[in-house]
C-alpha cells in the first residue's frame, strides 16, 4: 500500500511537473508573439561607407530644431523639401544656413491641422518624413489604442502628417527611454499605430560614439517603410557600427573661437582639483561633502558630478546647459565648460554651421541636436533601403 502511494505521488509529481513546463512554455510563446512585431533582433546592420542614393530622394522633416539631423540626412544624399519648427531661433539658424530649406515656423498642430498644401504649392513625392517628436504618455483605460485616441500629443501630429503624405519611408528620433518608458506600452501604442497606417516598424538603440561622433550618446531610432514595399522584399536596416572611435582630443583641436560659459570662482576651485577622467569621488572627502549635499548620503553612481572629461574618451551625452552640477562636463585641460563651437563640434557640426539666439540659446539648440555625423550614418542606412524601392520600379 505505501509502494503504491509513493507510485501515485511521483506519477502526480511528473504530471506536476509537465503541466509547469507546458504552462511556460506557452507563457515564453505568447510573450514571443506579442514581442515578434516590435523586436528589432534580426534587423541587418549595413556598412555604410559604399552606399550612394541611386535617383534623388526628398525628405521632410517635423521638430527640425537647428538641423543636425537635416544637415546629416542631406549628406547622405537626401534633398529637404521642407521643415516645421516652432522655436524662433532655431528656424533662424536655418535660414541663415541653408537658405533655399523651405522653413515652416508654426505650431506642430496647427501645422499640420492646415494641411502641408496650405504651406507649400505643388509638393512633390516625399520619400521621407523624418523628426523626433517628445515622449508623451498616452491614457490607456485598459485597451487598445488607435491614432484618434493620442489626439493632443506630439506623436499624434507626427502620425497624422505621415498619414496625409505617405512617404514611402519614415524616421523617428528618440531617446533610449522610450524603450521604458510607461513599462513599454508608450512605444507598442506608436508601432500599432503606425502599422495601421501602413507601415512595417523595426527599431534599434544605437550610439553616435559608433559613427564617428566623440559623444557616447545612446538614441533609440524607428524606421517605417509602406507594407506594398516590405511584402515585395525590401528589408529597412540601421548602420553598422564604425571600426574607430573618435576621441574629444581628435575633435576639440583648432576650434574657433567663441562665445562660453564661466564658472563662478568657488566652483572652478573645487573642479581645479578634479584629474582628466575624474569625478568627485576625485576631490578630498571635506570638499566633495560640502559640493555633493545631500546627493553625497544617497551613494551610488553619480559619476556626471564634478566630471572632467579626458582627452582620450568621448564625451558624456552633452546636454542643453554645459555647467549643470548633476551633468557636469568640464574641458579636459581648462577649468571651464566647452565653448559654443567646442559643443558644435562634439555634435559634429561644421565649423561654418552658424547658430542664432543668446548664447544660452545656442547651447540649447545645439544640445538637443541629432549630432551630424550620426544622422548621417542613419540616412545612409535609408538610402540603402529606397535604392531597393527603386531597382523594384516602384
Amino acid at each position: 500500500m505505501q509502494k503504491q502511494t509513493i507510485i501515485t505521488t511521483q506519477n502526480s509529481l511528473k504530471r506536476t511537473v509537465k503541466t509547469s513546463q507546458e504552462l511556460l512554455t506557452q507563457s515564453i510563446s505568447k510573450v514571443n508573439l506579442t514581442s515578434k512585431r516590435v523586436n528589432s533582433t534580426g534587423i541587418p546592420l549595413i556598412d555604410t561607407a559604399k552606399v550612394k542614393p541611386l535617383t534623388k530622394y526628398s525628405t521632410m522633416e517635423l521638430f527640425a530644431g537647428c538641423g543636425g539631423l537635416a544637415l546629416g540626412l542631406e549628406l547622405a544624399g537626401l534633398e529637404t523639401i521642407a521643415l516645421n519648427e516652432i522655436n524662433k531661433h532655431a528656424c533662424a539658424t536655418l535660414r541663415k544656413n541653408r537658405p533655399e530649406w523651405h522653413v515652416i515656423e508654426e505650431d506642430i498642430i496647427t501645422f499640420v491641422k492646415n494641411g502641408i498644401n496650405q504651406y507649400i504649392k505643388n509638393i512633390p513625392q516625399i520619400d521621407l518624413i523624418s523628426g523626433g517628436y517628445p515622449c508623451q504618455a498616452f491614457s490607456y483605460a485598459g485597451r487598445r489604442l488607435g491614432l484618434e485616441d493620442t489626439r493632443g500629443t506630439m506623436f499624434y501630429s507626427y502620425a497624422e502628417l505621415l498619414k496625409q503624405i505617405k512617404p514611402k519611408m519614415f524616421l523617428v528620433e528618440n531617446v533610449k527611454g522610450l524603450l521604458t518608458h510607461d513599462n513599454g506600452a508608450t512605444l507598442k501604442t506608436m508601432i500599432d499605430i503606425f502599422e495601421d497606417i501602413g507601415y512595417h516598424v523595426v527599431y534599434q538603440t544605437l550610439n553616435a560614439k559608433n559613427y564617428g561622433v566623440a559623444q557616447k550618446r545612446e538614441r533609440l531610432a524607428i524606421i517605417g517603410v509602406r507594407k506594398e514595399y516590405y511584402r515585395k522584399g525590401v528589408i529597412p536596416s540601421f548602420p553598422k557600427p564604425y571600426e574607430r572611435l573618435v576621441t574629444l582630443g581628435e575633435v576639440i583641436k583648432d576650434v574657433p573661437i567663441s562665445e562660453g560659459a564661466k564658472y563662478p570662482d568657488k566652483k572652478r576651485k573645487i573642479l581645479d582639483l578634479v584629474p582628466p577622467g575624474g569625478y568627485w569621488r576625485d576631490l578630498p572627502e571635506k570638499i566633495a561633502r560640502e559640493y555633493m549635499g545631500v546627493s553625497y548620503y544617497s551613494g551610488g553612481g553619480r559619476t556626471g558630478m564634478a566630471r572632467r572629461l579626458s582627452w582620450d574618451e568621448q564625451s558624456l551625452t552633452l546636454t542643453c546647459s554645459p555647467a549643470q552640477k548633476q551633468t557636469e562636463r568640464c574641458h579636459p585641460s581648462e577649468t571651464r565648460p566647452f565653448t559654443v563651437r567646442e559643443y558644435a563640434r562634439i555634435q559634429s557640426f561644421p565649423d561654418t554651421w552658424e547658430f542664432e539666439g543668446s548664447m544660452n540659446e545656442k547651447y540649447k539648440q545645439i544640445g538637443n541636436a541629432v549630432p551630424v555625423h550620426f544622422a548621417t550614418a542613419i540616412g545612409l542606412a535609408i538610402v540603402h533601403t529606397l535604392n531597393q524601392i527603386h531597382d523594384l520600379g516602384l
